[in-house]
């Protein structure tokens, strides 16, 4: 896996140094970004830009000795097919010889075709599904996989004593993912799954699955969502229901209450 991760990383340095050589250095880099800019899911086109813009800092605003500039789409959350089109638009009009950005996992796995197609390199600096570098040569990821951070939460749960446990995800990739990592832990490690729910990423009623959950009386319950619109309808009727997800975190924004989770991923112990 290292030596996979480090000949792509090394397809990139090598695809950078070559953009660099070919062109004058007065001549802009110009980077095509794909990430939500509005919607709920905004925050993550606002840290992928953070991130881009504390390194530039640095760097005087080049890099391999030109100036960068950026051509950012919006796809507003999940939108594979936004996405691919976007990513056309960007190399084929636009003239871009970079993407990045890449929030969400169904987003990266669409663009993959055209990136392995048009030949150009990408960074995918967030979306955490375990397959997208495998989608395309032209792929490195410097983000993280779901599975790095789910299978502490069973190694923990099963510290804490606790041998049975459901998961309730949203369904789609890094939730899939996410629910797998933990189950097989927690499996290994002597525990049980009382059962497994999977919730539609498009659905922000929570209520119907918490109170199965509730229902069924596990010792611990696995959650996670993305960030967004399903975090906080959840949170709410988790709390309602007697739970205190730990790790998350509820403040006030100028008057506007609200509440932030990046994504849950908790054992919840009942109360």
């Amino acid at each position: 896996m290292a030596d996979l991760f480090s000949r792509r990383a090394l397809l990139i340095s090598t695809a950078l140094i070559g953009l660099a050589s070919t062109a004058g250095a007065a001549d802009p880099l110009k980077i095509g970004v794909i990430a939500s800019y509005s919607g709920a899911y905004a925050d993550y086109g606002k840290q992928i830009d953070g991130g881009m813009a504390v390194y530039l800092a640095e760097t005087g605003g080049m890099l391999g000795g030109r100036p960068v500039v950026f051509v950012r789409k919006d796809t507003a959350g999940p939108a594979p097919d936004v996405a691919a089109r976007f990513a056309k638009e960007l190399i084929i009009r636009d003239k871009v010889e970079l993407l990045v950005g890449f929030d969400f996992s169904p987003n990266a796995i669409a663009v993959a075709p055209v990136l392995t197609e048009a030949k150009v390199a990408a960074v995918v600096m967030n979306a955490a599904s375990s397959v997208i570098p495998s989608r395309s040569p032209y792929i490195v990821r410097t983000s993280f996989t779901v599975a790095q951070v789910s299978a502490p939460m069973a190694q923990w749960a099963l510290s804490q004593g606790i041998k049975q446990a459901s998961t309730l995800v949203s369904d789609y990739g890094p939730g899939q993912d996410a629910e797998r990592a933990f189950q097989a832990v927690f499996k290994a490690g002597g525990g049980t799954i009382a059962s497994a729910v999977r919730v539609p990423l498009s659905n922000p009623d929570f209520s119907a699955y918490v109170q199965r959950l509730k229902d069924e009386k596990p010792e611990a319950a696995f959650i996670f969502f993305p960030s967004g619109d399903q975090p906080r309808p959840s949170c709410a009727i988790s709390a309602s229901a007697g739970w205190t997800p730990p790790g998350s975190s509820c403040w006030r924004r100028g008057r506007r209450p609200t509440m932030r989770f990046s994504p849950i991923r908790a054992t919840i112990r009942r109360g």
